[in-house]
Order: C-alpha cells, then structure tokens, then sequence
C-alpha cells in the first residue's frame, strides 16, 4: 500500500491494484480565504495525472475545504465511482452530481466494503454540530496494511475505528477549522487566554485519538489552511505569538514527539509513505534543508506563496457582491418560514441577533420568528459582515452559513453571554429539510436523557457520555481538580455542580464517588 499526500486533508491511496483519491482540495476556499499550506499548486503533472483518474474518489463531507467544486468539476474525470458516506441527507450526492459525476458506491456506515483486493469502511457523524450534512472518516486496508483517514471528523467512537485491526498510519487533524475566537470583539489579554485554551483542546484532542488507534505511524493532517490575503495575514502563526488557532505539522510533531506517543512523520503535498507487511517507509518530495526551510523560514515562505497569489486573489474580490439585492426583504422571506418550522430551535437561541451589513442593521427575532429592520431592542449577538459578502451568499441561497461566510474569517460577531450552538445550528441549516433534522435534534436534547452508565473518574461518578456531543467521557474525560474537560471539543464542567462552564444550556450528570 503507497498513500501520497496531495494536501490538507488530500490523500491518493494506492491498495489492491486501484487507487482512491481522497478529499483534493487545490483552489482557494472560503472567498479566497484559505490556501492549502504547504503549497500544493507546483505538484508535478505525472502526479496531477494520477489524482485526476483515480479508480474511487472519497469526499468526506460537503465543506470548500474537502470537496473543492471548482477542481472537481474542471479536472476531475468524470467516470471516476464515488465512494458515499452513509449519510441521512443526499445532499453530497446532489452537489457531486451537480459537477458532472454519475458513478456512486453507497456504503453502509461503519460496514466494511470490498473492492476486490482493496476493503473500505466508511464512518459517520450525523449530528448538526458537524454540518447537517456530515462529516465521515475512512478506513482503507489490503494485504499489506491498514491506513486511518480521520481527516478532520471529530469521531465520538474511537473504538468503532480501531475495530477493523491494527493501523499502520493514522491521519489526523490537529490544527485549527474554526473562526472561532479571532473574530470576535474581545479584549487582547481576554483573546489570547482564549486562543490558547483553543489551541491546547485541539492538540489534546488529536492525541486522545493517537493514543486509543495506537497506529504505527502519525501524520497530521486536514490543516492548518494558511491566510495569503492581507486582511488575514496575521491568522498565519509563523512566531507562535499570533492570535491564532492554526499551529502547524512542526509543532504537532514536537509535542507528539515530547509524549512519547510513537512515530510521526512530517507530512506535506508530495509525501510518499509506503506500507509493507508492517513496515513503514516515508519518501519526501524534497531534501531535508528544503523541507525544513518550508517551517524554519515559514515567514518567506508565506510571503513569496502570498505574492504568487495576489493577483488572483484581487480578481476574485472583483467577483464579490451582487448590488441591488433587497438584503432585508430577501432573509424575511427566506428566514421567517424556517423560524417558524422550528420553535424549540429558536427558543433555545435565547436572544436576538443583529446582523450590520454596510446601511442594513437586520434583527433576527428568535422568539417571535421575525426579520425585520433594527429599531434599537436589545439582542445577545453580532454579526458584522461585508456587504459585498453577505450579497453574495445570500443571492445563491446558501443554505450553510459556517460552509459558505464563517470560515472566510471575513467578519467580525460579537455575543454577550456564553456560546449557543442552536445559534450557528440555525445557520447550517437554511432549507427546510436542514431545518427539520435540526429542529428535531433540538427537541431531542430538550427532553434529558437518563443513562444508567456510568463511570468513575478523578474520585467523581458520571454519566459516560458528554452531554454535548454523547463523546466518551472514559476516553475523552480529563479531570484537572474540580474541573473536567471533554477534550473532543473541549468543554468544561463543574464536578461539583455538574455545570457546563462553557455554555448555559447543558449540565453533567455528577456526584462525588463513594470510596
């Protein structure tokens, strides 16, 4: 088995005898946000040739940064079979179809499938925190070995993927895939307490899952993105002082290194690693002094990868915005049906929000469900976003705010209390079959759930699952004191009290253990 890494989270796996291209991503994303770091647009035809006719093409969910539609319609061949995560919606199938593509293999979540000598196994979350759509990691084995592709899906079963047998490489996310807390108002001091604890969730995160697959070898992945434009230049941590969430593959493999978890291997576009009845062999695509200047001189790096990019960049700004759109009128019509279909939703939001868009100040009115001009009430949250950009995403009606505007990092939100998730939920999910799943969803955390298992853990008793994402709290629990902390998103509880310390709309089932 021979993995070649072409990016982010891309990988081309070559198995069996057949090739399965997964997730490429090699045009900008986000309103030319994001750019694949390290570059990955110089990558030698003889390799284009091969990502472009793969036997099976794998997109693990609808995100710019996975399935990049622009290459996939114009590069891609066509005749290629998609593997499909198991998902509750058609939306990936629509969007692929949309592209030109006709040949897809449904698979069952978390069965294993056969494609003669090569075997697959797709799982995937469903919950609207990940996008109403999903998010899907895949397991590729053959006779020589096994490779984990988690890319950036935050697996709440860890054991589901370690079932299938011991892993030689485990591909991860590490970094950074949020806006969250750079764009927010917040004071300096405040924003870098906030950044730092954002950073060490996520590298506590990956490790859990490095330690529980235990592979062989570790190659982080699926990020960071790096900032070319200069309205974002600053999210790129080239010092490691930035304000910012989005480490790199060298400071993931020195605190792997320094936790003894195992073997790690510096992973960028042109990577070979190759799988031989248990031994693991890496090829980079350059010498050492190369490979290490793309991080020791990262600072020029960026600068000259900036520089190759500014004009498209500057072209792509000319395309933004459609004038004359009746932005008010456009969300009432739109937003008002959706609020309506979903009560339990709107009222777990909790307060208004106000959207400011160049003239337009809008309020989104959760308990009335109405969109109406801003007449000075009071609201919980803020959004302060370019015209030009809130134009444009409302004129094709994205139905996925988080997919299409948040990630740009091209805003700036405010909130006066702690982190609603049925807020951004309402912003996943803008049509009506979104809506429904949603609304559902948050009838069914309403209702508290009673579950008789339970663990013991830092001298407490719990309920075993996180009551934020169900995530198992034996394997992602860490107790600091009188506070436990689920690592695989990084929330906080009172053993106590059992109160959530990072949004006031959950509580952990808790008491002291009897000893």
């Amino acid at each position: 088995m021979q993995v070649t890494t072409i990016g982010h989270a891309g990988l081309m796996v070559q198995a069996g005898g057949k090739t399965i291209v997964c997730d490429p991503w090699f045009e900008p994303a986000f309103f030319a946000s994001w750019f694949v770091f390290p570059r990955n647009d110089q990558l030698p035809d003889e390799l284009m040739a091969a990502i472009t006719n793969p036997d099976y093409l794998y997109i693990s969910h609808l995100h710019g940064d996975h399935l990049d539609a622009k290459f996939l319609g114009n590069r891609m061949n066509k005749n290629v079979s998609i593997l499909l995560p198991d998902y509750p919606s058609q939306e990936l199938e629509g969007e692929l179809r949309k592209l030109g593509f006709a040949n897809f293999i449904r698979t069952t979540n978390a069965q294993p499938l056969s494609l003669g000598e090569l075997q697959v196994v797709i799982h995937v979350e469903t919950s609207i925190t990940d996008g109403p759509g999903g998010d899907s990691a895949i397991v590729i084995s053959d006779s020589t070995g096994r490779v984990v592709n988690q890319n950036d899906c935050r697996t709440h079963d860890v054991a589901a993927l370690a079932a299938h047998g011991p892993v030689d490489v485990h591909y991860l996310q590490f970094s950074g895939a949020i806006w969250y807390p750079m764009v927010y108002e917040i004071p300096e001091a405040e924003m870098r307490q906030l950044v730092s604890a954002k950073v060490e969730s996520q590298f506590a995160r990956s490790f859990k899952y490095v330690e529980s697959l235990n592979a062989q070898v570790v190659a982080p992945s699926a990020g960071p993105p790096c900032f070319l434009d200069d309205d974002l230049f600053a999210f790129n941590v080239i010092s490691g002082d930035e304000l910012s969430i989005f480490p790199d593959q060298s400071e993931f493999l020195r605190r792997l290194s320094q936790m003894n978890l195992g073997r790690g291997v510096m992973n960028i576009p042109g990577t070979v690693v190759t799988i031989q009845n248990g031994s693991v062999t890496v090829t980079q695509p350059c010498g050492d002094s190369e490979l290490n200047a793309i991080f020791a001189n990262k600072s020029a790096y960026l600068q000259q990868y900036k520089a190759d990019w500014a004009e498209r960049i500057a072209h792509e700004k000319t395309t933004w915005g459609v004038p004359g759109v009746d932005v008010l009128q456009t969300l009432k019509l739109w937003w008002e049906p959706l609020m309506s279909m979903a009560p339990t939703l709107c009222s777990l939001v909790g307060a208004n929000c106000l959207i400011r868009s160049g003239a337009n100040e809008i309020l989104i009115d959760f308990a009335a469900h109405q969109v109406r001009a801003h007449a000075n009430e009071p609201y919980g949250f803020r959004f302060e976003i370019p015209s030009e950009i809130l134009e444009s995403v409302i004129s094709v009606r994205a139905v996925d705010w988080s997919n299409s505007l948040f990630l740009s990092c091209r805003f700036k939100a405010w909130r006066e209390g702690e982190f609603n998730e049925y807020l951004y939920n309402f912003f996943k999910s803008l049509n009506p079959d979104r809506m429904s799943r949603t609304e559902s969803e948050a009838r069914g955390k309403v209702v508290k759930q009673e579950d008789s298992d339970e663990i013991e853990l830092g001298g407490y008793t719990m309920e075993r699952y996180c009551p934020h994402r169900k995530a198992d709290l034996s394997i992602f629990g860490e107790c600091n004191g009188k506070v436990l902390t689920c690592t695989l998103h990084g929330w906080k509880f009172d053993l106590e009290t059992g109160k959530c310390l990072t949004a006031d709309d959950k509580a952990l089932r808790v008491r002291r253990s009897n000893n």
